[in-house]
């Protein structure tokens, strides 16, 4: 993997989504290196490498993430989450170290009609990602590249990069837009398959902390992937 650190694991377990009584401060273990105090990803903070950050997933349909045409973010109470079964994960990576991260699908309906996900940290700048689409009853997409992007240690954005389906895990037989590593969704175990279809998210970080140290963990991603068989 050349000096590129090795990429930590992560599991989440999904829960039910109450957007009026959110736990989104879940007992985590914390790394000796992390002075964040910040643990709701609801809750601004300003970071620096190695520290611990928390952010939160969020499944639904596609339309519930939308207020008047406007896409807000997940803590935002106006949106229609709670009623809907919405499922949340939160996170809590290591700001400028990549991670594997995995959304356990036997406990959650990763498998719903019209699946989409919202990545989302932050309350002042409500930083939220455009729903990616998960699964239909055709395909589901398995796995997926996340930049967090911070400037002067505060995050700005998340965002979904797509790097092709070269990399694709070998029972992801469809490529979705020459894009997406997917999976034939009769083909997941939630539907009787063989195949299991948590999504697995590959995190990564660009921008600069509140230092201004630079994040690199995003520039070695394609090196990382170059030399690594088939992580998903």
């Amino acid at each position: 993997m050349g000096t590129a650190r090795m990429m930590k694991y992560m599991m989440a377990v999904m829960m039910m989504m109450n957007v009026d009584a959110l736990d989104t401060n879940p007992v985590m273990h914390v790394d000796p290196l992390d002075k964040n105090p910040v643990f709701d990803p609801c809750s601004d903070t300003k970071i620096q490498r190695w520290d611990g950050f928390s952010f939160g997933v969020v499944l639904s349909s596609k339309e519930f993430f939308f207020f008047n045409q406007t896409q807000l973010s997940p803590c935002d109470r106006r949106l229609p989450l709670s009623g809907n079964n919405a499922q949340l994960a939160v996170f809590r990576p290591t700001v400028d170290e990549m991670a594997l991260l995995t959304i356990n699908s036997t406990a959650s309906n990763t498998n719903m009609h019209s699946g989409y996900m919202v990545a989302f940290a932050g309350r002042q700048y409500a930083a939220r990602s455009v729903p990616a689409f998960i699964s239909d009853n055709t395909n589901t997409v398995i796995s997926f590249t996340l930049v967090l992007e911070f400037q002067k240690g505060t995050l700005q954005n998340l965002y979904w990069k797509k790097l092709g389906c070269t990399f694709c895990h070998k029972e992801a037989v469809v490529c979705l837009n020459n894009q997406e590593c997917a999976v034939p969704t009769s083909q997941c175990k939630s539907h009787g398959g063989q195949v299991d279809c948590s999504p697995a998210i590959q995190l990564t970080f660009s921008g600069t902390d509140k230092n201004d140290n630079v994040l690199n963990s995003w520039y070695e991603v394609a090196r990382f992937n170059q030399n690594s068989l088939n992580i998903f």
